[in-house]
């Protein structure tokens, strides 16, 4: 277990989704949630699921050519995808800020490219694809969540699973 993260693996596209879904009923005005993974590891599949969770009724797309998606909910999501940038000032020039003092909700998709930039308090989540026996699946991956809702997921987790 990484140290000062709850962990969980899923096994498949819609319990990332529902873990997206149920991090957003401990979410706040503004909170920043920096999601990390490779291509293809689930980042805006949690994403939908903290959007759905929010109840954002549009569809919701990784915006790696718009770099920035506004949705409104029970409170406004401002979705982030930096993939396309290539250094930190691109990310400044967005005026990241702004939306990170906001009252809404920030998604930071490859939050890594940014990453100096983002505030000190935010919540992390890891996703990577689940390697057994040498091989990586499609579906399954380590989720792993840390910050301020750390120990409220870890109870969510335990009162659902009856451990």
């Amino acid at each position: 277990m990484k140290n000062g993260f709850f962990q969980v693996v899923s096994n498949r596209d819609a319990e990332t989704f529902n873990w997206g879904k149920r991090l957003a009923d401990f979410l706040k005005s503004g909170d920043v949630i920096a999601l990390y993974g490779e291509l293809g590891s689930g980042k805006t599949v949690f994403a939908q699921g903290v959007c759905a969770g929010l109840e954002v009724h549009d569809d919701v797309t990784s915006p790696t050519f718009t770099l920035i998606q506004e949705y409104r909910g029970r409170m406004p999501v401002f979705h982030f995808d930096f993939y396309r940038l290539t250094s930190e000032r691109e990310v400044e020039d967005l005026d990241v800020f702004e939306y990170w003092t906001s009252e809404g909700i920030s998604l930071v998709e490859w939050a890594d490219r940014g990453e100096s930039l983002l505030p000190e308090k935010r919540i992390s989540v890891i996703l990577d694809r689940f390697r057994e026996n040498e091989k990586i699946s499609i579906e399954k991956r380590l989720i792993s969540i840390g910050g301020c809702v750390r120990k409220k997921l870890m109870a969510c987790y335990r009162d659902c699973s009856g451990h």
